[in-house]
């Protein structure tokens, strides 16, 4: 069953009831099963699926970073998403990571878990004064008998607009991704990115007493993680985190800091001390004037300091404000802005958009 389930996905279609198909097949099927069966594929459909999918981009051509995943058609960090990120021919794969009780880094966006999986049906007692279930408080032990479920809506508690089918797919380690990743990778001939954010280092400092960045260097280093920026990127939304990682953990992997909100002016020469590049919002890149979309100048000053650019998060049916298409927000991205990449829930319209950018 788990070969069917591979060869399913690497079909030429990706949506539609193709993908729910998919999704409907997973059911409970646990990562190792998943991993050995990707093993014993045999090498001619290997061949062949890389012929399909596995297609080299030109040298210097923007990198495409899965957001969660394929986040946009499957749950966020599921291993649907993932292995279907694979299939869309995604540079780069994200992963989120947050720590356990015991300090096993698992991949979430949140360091609560309500939002996200099925924590108030399995352990309704819990919570904490605040009404939230925290992964800080659950063992790696007790979360496997945790559900992914769809992204709840913070106030309403309504299911979000997005994929809506989970079918028992469960919490992934960093270890297990890592894992499945590097399977798919063999099986295709291919080299797939970690990208790899820190979710809340601060808070965990506290929680636990333990600085985060040292427990990410001391698994990538167990993992035999290679150092090469195409291989594996650290981003964080701390820059007191990445500085530490950077001076004092002497962090051998290339550092991107994540920017939000709607400011132009930065310390992009302090900043390209300790970082490879930088993350900003989309909205922090344009804006619209006398009916043109116009750079804000962030992207030329990032770009003067020697800095990477990678903004988030591209959808398809979510612009920001100075864009009215997704088509717009690709163009100008990558014709006029010249991106280094981009984070996407829709790694294959991304890779479309690249692919359209860079034929000769």
């Amino acid at each position: 069953m788990c070969e069917v389930h591979f060869l399913a996905i690497y079909t030429p279609v990706f949506v539609g009831s193709a993908i729910a198909r998919y999704i409907d097949k997973i059911g409970n099927t646990t990562m190792s099963k998943r991993s050995m069966g990707m093993m014993k594929f045999q090498q001619g459909t290997a061949f062949v699926l890389a012929a399909v999918f596995g297609v080299d981009l030109l040298a210097g051509s923007p990198v495409v970073i899965a957001h969660r995943g394929a986040s946009g058609y499957c749950i966020e960090h599921s291993e649907a998403a993932k292995v279907l990120a694979h299939a869309q021919n995604a540079d780069y794969i994200e992963q989120d990571v947050v720590l356990t009780k015991d300090r096993v880094l698992i991949v979430s966006h949140d360091i609560t878990m309500e939002a996200t999986t099925n924590v108030d049906e399995v352990f309704p007692m819990r919570r904490r004064e605040d009404g939230k279930f925290y992964f800080a408080d659950f063992t790696w032990s007790e979360l496997q008998s945790v559900s992914l479920r769809p992204r709840m809506e913070r106030f309403s508690g309504r299911v979000a607009p997005g994929p809506g089918v989970a079918c028992g797919q469960k919490i992934l380690t960093l270890e297990n991704e890592i894992k499945l990743l590097r399977s798919l990778d063999q099986a295709l001939g291919r080299s797939t990115g970690l990208y790899i954010e820190l979710k809340g280092p601060s808070f965990y400092e506290k929680e636990l007493g333990v600085k985060m960045g040292e427990v990410l260097l001391d698994e990538l280093k167990r993992l035999e993680v290679s150092t090469d920026p195409k291989d594996c990127l650290i981003q964080c939304f701390e820059e007191n985190a990445l500085i530490d990682l950077k001076n004092r953990l002497k962090c051998p992997y290339a550092l991107i800091l994540l920017m939000g909100g709607r400011g132009n002016e930065f310390d992009f020469q302090q900043i390209a001390s300790y970082a490879y590049g930088v993350g900003p919002s989309l909205q922090m890149l344009a804006r619209q004037e006398a009916n043109k979309i116009v750079s804000t100048g962030f992207v030329e000053k990032a770009k003067a300091a020697g800095l990477k650019l990678h903004p988030y998060t591209v959808r398809r049916n979510s612009q920001p404000s100075w864009s009215p298409s997704l088509d717009e927000t690709h163009r100008f991205l990558l014709d006029e802005l010249k991106v280094d990449g981009f984070f996407t829930d829709y790694p294959d319209l991304g890779r479309e958009a690249v692919d359209r950018m860079v034929k000769p």
